[in-house]
């Protein structure tokens, strides 16, 4: 029952449970991607670039699973 006294319905779609080790491992990854992306700035800073746009990208479907 709800506060005011109603019946709380049961036909609401549950919310799935993300993958912890999934989660984990694609944020690892990320980290790694990060640091080759820091390491390439002082030598070439489009490179760089690219690779920390990769790396919110992956941010972004780390987020999704």
């Amino acid at each position: 029952m709800t506060r005011t006294g109603g019946l709380q319905s049961d036909y609401r779609k549950k919310q799935e449970l993300p993958d912890a080790r999934k989660h984990q491992i694609i944020s690892f990854i990320k980290s790694g991607i990060r640091i080759l992306g820091y390491l390439c700035i002082p030598f070439n800073l489009i490179l760089a670039t690219s690779i920390l746009i990769v790396s919110e990208v992956v941010g972004i479907y780390e987020e999704l699973v």
